[in-house]
Formats: structure tokens, sequence, C-alpha cells
């Protein structure tokens, strides 16, 4: 019994917080947990930024509504669930990720939420749970699960190693080179070959 765990921005969709960056003209916002692995402290960094620039939910998710999956994303999604259960498992936020869902079919995502004010302000986030993708792979494995998983970033680095198998995806050279003991690809196929490959394992 498999279930295969997949980050979000980078992997399926493209990161959020560079297309909003490069909407917003605030190149600063292009910081994401490839570049920061701490992610309450990126998140705050974030936080303080839209504020400066009286941008709060609305501006992103009017970017957001412009954002289509990588091409090629949701074919890899339909057939990879057709032969796994599969759990994409992000540290972005309902009010983001909910409209890129549709554009994916409706998969399972286990994401954060934020807390916006009234008129619109995000003020703050609450994650689910400590190192919520290494918590949920684990809790995954508790209940009977094996785990395969696939991300990009600092923040999947703990879930791909504790998984049966794990892989980077479409990572920096300085994750790769940092982690050489992971398989790394670039390619849906790629990686497909490499799910398959393990679930038979």
């Amino acid at each position: 019994m498999v279930i295969t765990c997949l980050d979000l921005e980078g992997v399926l969709v493209p990161e959020i917080w560079i297309a909003f960056a490069e909407a917003s003209g605030i190149p600063e916002l292009k910081r994401t947990t490839r570049d920061e692995p701490d992610y309450d402290k990126l998140m705050k960094w974030r936080l303080g930024i839209l504020k400066e620039h009286g941008l709060g939910l609305k501006e992103i998710q009017e970017t957001i509504a412009k954002i289509d999956p990588i091409p090629g994303a949701k074919e890899f999604l339909d057939e990879l669930r057709s032969i796994c259960q599969v759990i994409i498992i992000s540290d972005t936020f309902t009010q983001f990720a909910t409209p890129l869902m549709e554009k994916l079919g409706w998969p399972t995502i286990f994401c954060n939420s934020l807390e916006v004010a009234p008129d619109g302000e995000i003020t703050g986030f609450k994650m689910r749970c400590e190192q919520s993708k290494l918590t949920t792979v684990r809790a995954l494995q508790s209940i009977g699960y094996e785990t395969i998983a696939s991300g990009d970033s600092h923040n999947d680095l703990a879930m791909i190693k504790a998984s049966k198998a794990g892989f980077l995806f479409k990572s920096t050279e300085q994750i790769k080179a940092d982690h050489p003991e992971l398989p790394a690809y670039e390619t849906y196929d790629e990686l497909m070959a490499a799910i398959k490959h393990a679930i038979r394992a």
C-alpha cells in the first residue's frame, strides 16, 4: 500500500510568490523555500513586504487566477492517481491553492491557512502542524502506508529522506549538489518511471 506525496509549487505549478513578484514589480518576493530553509522566517518577511506595499489577498489571488499548471503536470497526476494514492503536501495556503487544484482535477492537498482581515490584509498564517511534510509522511506510515515522496526545495528534504523512495524534481543545482544521494529528475516521464519502479520494489 503506497501513497505518493508530492510538493506543489515548482513540481506541479509555477511558484506562486515568484509569479506575484513579477506581477507586482516587487523582486524581493521572488525569495522562496529554495533560498530560505526557515519557512516561518520566510513567511513573516513576505507579510512584512505585503504590508509595506499595501497589498493583500485579493491582489495575490488575481495573480493566481492567471497561473496554469506546468505543462504535463495534470497528465502526470492523472496517470499517477490511476496507479496509487496521491497526496499533495504543500506549505502553501488554502486561499492560494484552491483555484490551482481545480486546474489539476481536484487532487487531495494538505496545506495551511492564512489569517485575513476583513479588508483583505493578510495578518498572519496558521500552519497545519510542525514540520508538516515530515509529520504527514510519518503519520501515513504509522497507519500502514509506505510513502514515496518528491519535491524541489529545502522543506521537502525531510519527507523525501523519510520515505521508502524519494526524489528531487526540478530542484536547484545547489540542493542537488548538497544531496548527491537523492535521485534528481527534470521531466515527468523520468519521475513517473522512478515512482513506478519504487512501487514495484
